[in-house]
Order: C-alpha cells, then sequence, then structure tokens
C-alpha cells in the first residue's frame, strides 16, 4: 500500500532552517507530483508547494516563496523541502502528499498523505 514518512522536523529558532524528508514507497513515484501541506494548530490544511514528475516545474504559496524550496529524487523515492529563513508563523505539522495543488486547487485530504513531522519555530 501507498507509504508516506516524512522526518527531519524539530524546534528552530526564527531565521533557522530545517530540511524535510519523505520516504514514499508502495506506488511509482517517478510518475506522481508531490506535495507539501502544512496544518497549523486550530487551523485548516494550508497548501505549501508542488513538484512535477521530474522536478522541472515547482509552484509555492506566497507566504513561503523565496524561503523555501521543493525538490525531489526519483531514484530514491524521496521527497524535500529545504526551509530557510523560518517564521514563527511556519510552525506547522508537515505533511508530504500524492498530488497536484494551487492557490485554486486546495489539498485533499482523499489524497493519499503521511502522518506529518513537526516544526517548531520559537526562540
Amino acid at each position: 500500500q501507498v507509504r508516506l514518512v516524512e522526518s527531519g522536523g524539530g524546534l528552530v529558532q526564527p531565521g533557522g532552517s530545517l530540511r524535510l524528508s519523505c520516504a514514499a514507497s508502495g506506488f511509482t513515484f517517478s510518475s506522481n507530483y508531490m506535495s507539501w501541506v502544512r496544518q497549523a494548530p486550530g487551523k485548516g490544511p494550508e497548501w505549501v508547494s508542488s513538484i512535477s514528475i521530474l522536478g522541472g516545474r515547482t509552484k509555492y504559496a506566497d507566504s513561503v516563496k523565496g524561503r523555501f524550496t521543493i525538490s525531489r529524487d526519483n531514484a530514491k523515492n524521496t521527497l524535500y523541502l529545504q526551509m530557510n529563513v523560518l517564521k514563527p508563523e511556519d510552525t506547522a505539522l508537515y505533511y508530504c502528499a500524492r498530488g497536484d495543488y494551487s492557490d485554486y486547487v486546495p489539498p485533499s485530504k482523499n489524497d493519499d498523505w503521511g502522518q506529518g513531522t513537526q516544526v517548531t519555530v520559537s526562540s
């Protein structure tokens, strides 16, 4: 079955960096668009970034544009999210998702999501 396992979250000070990873299995990773979605306490899911099958096209929510970078390694079935200049408002549970989202196509929990990795930005 589809399995998405996120890692790399943690506690970081404002201005710091983290790199999230998502190990995928149970499906043909290299044939799927992939995304990162986050959910802050008390809020609904928020699309963060998506990447095309070969990684040539990426897109970002305005809130993270210029600070976050999505990438993938199809040989390793792994999705990444490099997060720089982190802000307290980036605090959330970050999910890896099999799907293609945008500002106009919100994340769907009917798609395959991992269990999430917690990112906390605080001094």
